[in-house]
């Protein structure tokens, strides 16, 4: 298939069409060549016609045939461009000694500037985002080339560090969620358009394993970087089983099945006849050697089958019945997560799908690791069968027990809850004909159950409004056989569509190319010796507005603090009266019903892996027990509301987001008062939007902190509470460990649900204090080397300055009409205003 049309199909949303135009034959010259007649005959389905035409057109207006004679000048640009980037050296690195110094007004004879190749060039006109971002790319390159070259002064560091800094690598995390065998792997491999890259696994072979899937930017390989938990991580676990062996004969009664699940994988059954001590042998270890030296281990193949079947032994934990596959041991036990990198997918540039297991791991590299990619997905996807998308409980318990980690505890703004298998009608007598409709009526259907049992959740509606929740109906087998839906029936495209939203490459080009202009502008107004006196009268106006605006930033965040101790003294007050019963429900759990047996016969091992892992811990085919959520919960119901409107997801409002987006210098209307420090105050416009957007995203990050510190000191206070617990083995050890926490837990009651209130009120402060630093040093060092520094040593770059401004015109005129076309705006907040 021709890697343009992919790509490009792929771009517009398409995808379910590259099949048809593979056999047809449509390359790149070809796809120029089509008229309404072609298009007609190759795409018989209305709505995607019409807007493949609209694409296509737009796609031919681009070549600008004024100044483009042939589709060839176009992949001639693209040539050229990459070209120009291997000319040009890293803003990263410094210059060998044996290179010749460039001239600072013009460079050396041998080291032309792409500007100047640009003016040269006839056919420049209207270039596709990628060129655009190349070109500038090169010029800020070779800008930073000329300046390595100049004298060290102050401005000269300032420029080389933010030429450096306008690198920016934006991505958007999709986590999927899924019962093993409701279609997840499937889905990931339809979406994507590649077939076994991920394998389906039975029940039997579900294990903990994080698999991230993303673009390969470097090479067309088919890659998978693997990394291990620590060495010292699996020491502490096999520290655990041997103190529970040591003078023991009962020991196998006080060994959890999952212990012995991992060590039976990796050691084989053999292992209970190797003394503890003699486990962490390097012979052990030797098909991966990378673990021992905390290393990551990579396999690189040409084919995605290849691949899949090599990740097995680190990913599975057992094999498929069919599959050909030897697999002596496995390592699934040592790994904490798999990236796969996939090559020629756009739709994976700024966008990583990450196959998530279920919560609560016994591994704290990996238990961590998990959090931290929850707390991180903008996206969740939730996969299950239809037959069961709304009475299974799996999907549902994965949401109630996530949803604080998602919502007030993450960034995500969307749950996507997915039923997969649309395409099965059970008993169906109908005709070939008849079943595209009996399909649509049971996915409307299954659309409307699910949307009902959402809306009964109250633990997830805390945290999600009906707009955040969308249910899709998809067949991954129709979507590649067709044999009765077409391919957008199955709902696959609209996934991708989605998907290809997220990516925002347009977003990655503005804020770049913001940023360069930006410090075109400076360099060249540095150079400028007849604005002396306008610079005092403009710095005078811009210090009273930066202090009043940063009072107008204190002023929310401060009222924001207040509403939080109202409410969390509140919170401590109820935790106090209740946290022995909460307390009580974990460590005497009601029988269940058509349960055997005393409750304390299976309940030591349960307790037992809990207090071992800080409290919690999920058994198997049970929810997840955790001594500090419980705990916690007051005090996070009494802020969950307030929270939620103090950090929305969506990051634009609300005291802080608010703030920070509300501030401003006021610089547009400067320019037009003061049009002879234009250039210094255009730097200052796009250095407030960049100072900005970071302290969006330091928020972002900061207000996951806040909200986990709660749970978190309660943790902290119960740390060797637990520690002394997980001592007790034998006979009485579960009377002895639910006495060593209920006593603790009574002694410290008073003392440390107060504490839990101080620590994020003291957190809420630091982030208030740091972001009001931030903002307003980052802002007097730009007005600084702006408006009070002259620095006639630095380059001209009026070419490239003259060349960037007009990229930066065509950039900003873009997005309106390429979101029109997808169909919604683009999610988040991370897309530059236009300056």
């Amino acid at each position: 298939m021709d890697e343009f049309v992919c790509n490009k199909l792929t771009e517009w949303g398409l995808s379910m069409l590259i099949e048809r135009f593979e056999d047809e034959g449509i390359d790149t010259e070809s796809l120029y060549c089509l008229g309404d007649q072609e298009i007609d005959a190759l795409i018989t389905k209305v709505g995607p016609r019409a807007k493949f035409k609209k694409r296509l057109k737009l796609l031919k207006a681009e070549q600008n045939p004024a100044h483009q004679e042939t589709v060839d000048s176009s992949a001639h640009e693209h040539e050229e461009a990459a070209d120009s980037a291997q000319v040009w050296p890293s803003t990263s690195g410094t210059n060998d000694k044996g290179k010749r110094k460039l001239d600072l007004q013009g460079g050396s004879d041998g080291c032309q500037s792409p500007a100047s190749k640009r003016r040269c060039d006839k056919r420049l006109g209207s270039y596709s985002e990628e060129i655009i971002l190349s070109d500038v790319k090169n010029i800020m390159n070779y800008v930073h080339m000329r300046l390595q070259n100049g004298d060290n002064t102050k401005l000269n560091v300032f420029l080389k560090n933010k030429i450096c800094d306008l690198e920016t690598d934006k991505r958007e995390l999709v986590g999927v969620f899924g019962k093993t065998g409701a279609g997840k792997s499937s889905l990931i491999n339809a979406v994507i358009g590649v077939k076994n890259l991920l394998p389906s696994g039975s029940v039997s072979a579900c294990t903990s394993v994080m698999i991230k899937v993303e673009a390969n930017k470097k090479n067309s390989k088919y890659e998978a970087d693997i990394e291990f938990i620590r060495k010292e991580d699996w020491e502490d676990e096999l520290w655990s089983l041997d103190h529970i062996v040591r003078d023991n004969e009962d020991w196998e009664k006080d060994v959890d099945d999952d212990t012995v699940g991992r060590l039976s994988a990796l050691y084989g059954e053999e292992w209970k006849n190797i003394p503890t001590k003699n486990l962490m042998d390097n012979k052990h270890f030797r098909e991966i050697p990378e673990f021992l030296f905390s290393k990551t281990k990579t396999l690189t193949c040409e084919s995605a089958g290849e691949l899949s079947s090599k990740l097995v032994k680190y990913t599975r934990s057992d094999l498929e019945e069919g599959e050909d596959i030897e697999v002596k041991r496995w390592y699934w036990p040592l790994v904490k997560c798999v990236t796969v990198r996939v090559p020629k997918k756009n739709l994976l540039q700024h966008v990583t799908l990450v196959d998530l297991p279920g919560n609560g791991d016994r591994n704290k590299s990996r238990d961590k690791m998990w959090k931290e990619i929850v707390g991180s997905c903008s996206t969740m996807w939730i996969v299950t069968d239809i037959n069961r998308a709304a009475s299974e409980k799996e999907p549902w318990e994965i949401l109630q027990d996530a949803s604080s980690l998602m919502g007030n505890g993450g960034e995500c703004q969307q749950i996507h809850f997915i039923c997969t298998k649309s395409d099965h009608i059970e008993n169906s007598d109908d005709s070939a004909a008849a079943v595209p409709a009996l399909i649509f009526k049971r996915n409307m259907k299954a659309k409307e159950t699910v949307m009902t049992q959402f809306r009964k959740e109250k633990k997830i509606k805390k945290h999600f409004s009906d707009e955040c929740f969308k249910v899709f109906t998809v067949s991954s087998k129709e979507f590649l056989k067709r044999k009765y839906l077409q391919p957008d029936e199955t709902e696959i495209p609209k996934l991708q569509e989605f998907l290809q939203k997220l990516n925002d490459c347009h977003s990655v080009t503005l804020n770049y190319v913001s940023g360069a202009y930006g410090i075109l502008s400076l360099i060249q107004g540095a150079r400028c010796r007849e604005v002396a006196g306008k610079k005092k009268e403009v710095c005078t106006e811009l210090e009273e507005n930066m202090r009043q605006e940063l009072e107008k930033v204190r002023k929310p965040m401060e009222e924001a603090s207040e509403a939080f101790e109202k409410c969390l003294t509140e919170g401590v007050e109820n935790s106090k009266r209740s946290c022995e019963a909460k307390l009580n429900s974990i460590l005497h759990p009601r029988k269940a019903p058509g349960q055997t047996g005393a409750v304390g016969s299976s309940f030591h091992k349960i307790l037992k892996c809990v207090v071992q892992n800080n409290g919690t811990y999920k058994p198997k085919k049970q929810r997840q027990i955790n001594i500090n959520e419980k705990l916690s919960s007051c005090l996070t119901d009494s802020i969950d509301e307030e929270f939620r409107k103090t950090f929305p997801n969506e990051g634009k409002c609300g005291p802080f987001y608010g703030a920070i987006n509300a501030f401003s210098l006021d610089t547009e209307r400067l320019i037009q008062k003061y049009k002879e420090v234009e250039l210094h105050l255009t730097f200052l416009q796009t250095e407030e939007e960049k100072i900005k957007m970071k302290l969006n995203k330091k928020i972002q990050e900061h207000k996951k902190t806040i909200f986990s510190s709660l749970t978190g000191t309660i943790k902290a206070n119960l740390r060797d509470c637990y520690k002394k617990a997980a001592e007790f083995s034998g006979k009485g050890s579960l009377e002895k460990m639910r006495e060593t926490i209920e006593k603790h837990v009574h002694e410290s009651k008073d003392t440390m649900f107060d504490q839990a209130k101080a620590n994020m009120l003291m957190q809420l402060n630091d982030l208030k204090e740091n972001i009001l630093e931030k903002l307003e040093k980052t802002l007097k060092e730009s007005m600084e080397l702006s408006l009070k520094t002259d620095d006639y040593s630095i380059p001209d770059v009026a070419a490239e300055l003259d060349l960037v401004k007009r990229h930066h015109n065509e950039v900003i005129g873009s997005p309106d009409e390429e979101m029109s076309l997808l169909g919604s705006d683009p999610p988040g907040p991370s897309a530059a205003p236009s300056l």
